[in-house]
């Protein structure tokens, strides 16, 4: 694939730009490298990119691969013979995405697009695109209903995720398909330890900010917005966290002095939400030295204690744990992140179905480990971002069954008798199983 950036841009170029960069990331998102990294190195490459871009490739590259499969489906209906030029086939999706999706004009989406064909030094495909995306206007009706009879094209996931989830959730299966395809809320937790949650709130209704309360701390804006226009972001009055994962911190139940663990802290929204809440002992441990400085990072600007912070594997407990029993557990364990897919789109093409295998092996060792470490009396608070069963209720039951001195805490409200948050218009998805450890 050429280098794009390496081109030589002139002012007038913007919008063909971002369109072949958007391009671009999403072909490195289907060679296997993720969304979020492509897009960061992108943003420290020479091409001049302002906000504005970065905003508009953001929203270009995170919709193409939203829907993808029904993106794909249209080109491929129209074409007489496959296309093996990547980069124009891609551009395809991605103005394909926009004639479908965006409020852009349609006939400047097929203009750039024409212009982003040569520009990238394939004039040959010139007439090619302007063919095709002129067809698509003409015949929209009828491409869309033949693509739309078909599931996987229509809902633009893998067969084996519909099927995993037609299984799970036999009635709420195609509507847990469509709200992973929709733009995530914005949510934001206000620091209770700098103030209420109703005063931040009227200040960003003075700012012309305006949301809704969410929970105890929560806040979910009407837009998005970018954090430098949240008043005192900076200075740790708020942080941005979905309310979902704001119902972690509350249900583990910590007061001041405990001896607290967060296993997995990375990025460390839920470990400023433990401080936030009370003045602990807490170690926080994450096993990606990288991950580890960004929780360092984010309890600064909140001005909250670090307490302890550790790069260590929490499964390996012989390699860090010092044999004093912890009163709390936090185990935010690695999952498959079925449940925020519309945050991250790439997991939709990077996963295989045997990574959920992997994923509640993974699970397991580390709830078997850290069980170990948990004091008579304790608690232990499980979570994932997965919405598959095999990752939540059934290795949950498996672990009851296995581990005497183990009992469910029961769920409550909003989450559902089986300890789970399904994806809705104000969060994501989530799974929670709160285990108490029973004296010997």
């Amino acid at each position: 694939m050429p280098c794009l950036q390496a081109l030589a841009w002139e002012p007038d170029d913007q919008v063909r730009r971002n369109q072949l960069l958007a391009a671009q990331v999403v072909l490195e998102v289907l060679a296997g490298r993720s969304l979020t990294d492509n897009l960061a190195r992108l943003w420290k490459s020479d091409t001049p990119l302002g906000p504005d871009d970065h905003g508009a490739i953001q929203d270009l590259s995170y919709g193409t691969l939203r829907h993808l499969s029904e993106l794909q489906a249209y080109a491929e209906l129209m074409m007489e013979r496959p296309l093996t030029d990547e980069t124009i086939k891609a551009l395809l999706w991605v103005s394909l995405y926009q004639l479908l999706y965006s409020r852009n004009a349609p006939h400047a989406v097929v203009n750039e697009a024409v212009a982003a064909a040569s520009k990238s030094g394939k004039s040959w495909a010139k007439g090619f695109v302007n063919a095709l995306l002129r067809r698509f206007l003409r015949e929209r009706e009828a491409l869309v209903a033949r693509v739309h009879a078909e599931p996987a094209r229509r809902h633009s996931y893998p067969s084996w995720w519909i099927e995993r989830l037609r299984r799970d959730y036999p009635a709420q299966w195609e509507s847990l398909l469509v709200e992973g395809n929709r733009r995530p809320p914005m949510t934001l937790r206000v620091n209770a330890r700098v103030m209420h949650r109703d005063e931040y709130l009227a200040r960003l209704n003075s700012a012309g900010r305006p949301g809704t309360p969410l929970g105890t701390h929560g806040i979910l804006l009407d837009a998005p917005v970018s954090v430098s226009a949240l008043p005192g972001f900076d200075d740790g009055w708020v942080s941005v966290q979905d309310y979902g994962a704001q119902l972690a911190a509350p249900m583990l139940d910590v007061a001041d002095g405990m001896h607290v663990l967060d296993a997995c802290a990375a990025p460390g929204g839920k470990t400023a939400h433990l401080l936030e809440t009370a003045r602990l002992d807490l170690l926080a441990m994450d096993q990606d030295p990288g991950r580890l400085q960004r929780v360092a990072q984010n309890l600064a600007r909140l001005k909250l204690p670090t307490g302890q912070l550790r790069c260590a594997d929490a499964g390996a407990i012989a390699s860090w744990w010092d044999g004093r029993p912890f009163q709390r557990i936090m185990l935010d364990a690695p999952c498959s992140a079925s449940g925020v897919v519309r945050r991250h789109p790439d997991s939709k093409w990077l996963r295989r179905p045997s990574d959920i295998a992997q994923f509640s092996a993974q699970q397991r060792r580390l709830l078997e480990a850290l069980w170990q470490v948990l004091g008579a009396g304790g608690k232990l608070l499980y979570i994932t971002c997965s919405i598959f069963k095999m990752e939540n209720e059934d290795l949950i039951a498996a672990f009851m069954r296995d581990t005497p001195d183990a009992r469910r805490v029961p769920a409550a409200a909003p989450l559902d008798n089986a300890g789970r948050l399904l994806p809705s218009a104000s969060n994501d998805g989530f799974f929670y199983a709160l285990l108490h450890k029973s004296a010997p």
